[in-house]
């Protein structure tokens, strides 16, 4: 039923408020789980890195594509902490990642997380899956998209930032 809700919530109610929506301006208070169900706090974020935030769902095809895409060019995201954040359980989580992201969960880089209290909607405002979004190491927002095919900007963005 949750996820019906929040289907609800992205797919009805997030477009009517896309006029008005703006995504997070710094990175907000949170607690996401990792896979063996220890919190994960915004508190324990990277420091001195962008940190890369990818709220996606294991059933949408854009999703995938992010995914993929961040899969192939992993390299490319070396200098960022990246977040790949899911609302759905873990078994479906990790079947999605072995299948459209076989390498990343074997980068020191990324951390896989779950929001199982459903607070990254509310606190992000993201408008619909994926949600990608890059914050300076200063935890403010540098750049927000929610179309999987301009992830080449958020590489982009990540690597000028190194000169």
């Amino acid at each position: 039923m949750k996820y019906f809700f929040t289907f609800l919530l992205l797919f009805f109610w997030g477009p009517l408020k896309i006029a008005g929506q703006k995504p997070v301006a710094t990175v907000p208070v949170f607690t996401f789980y990792k896979a063996d169900n220890s919190p994960f706090t915004n508190a324990q974020l990277a420091s001195g890195k962008m940190l890369f935030f990818v709220f996606f769902d294991v059933t949408c095809e854009n999703c995938r594509h992010a995914i993929q895409y961040i899969d192939n060019h992993g390299i490319a995201f070396k200098n960022a902490a990246v977040y790949l954040i899911s609302l759905d359980e873990w078994d479906k989580v990790k079947l999605f990642l072995n299948k459209y992201g076989p390498r990343l969960e074997n980068k020191t880089n990324i951390t896989i997380l779950r929001d199982t209290r459903n607070e990254f909607i509310s606190k992000f405002s993201p408008v619909k899956y994926p949600s990608l979004f890059l914050f300076s190491a200063q935890k403010k927002l540098i750049l927000y998209d929610d179309n999987e095919q301009n992830l080449n900007r958020f590489i982009q963005k990540i690597n000028s930032n190194l000169n």
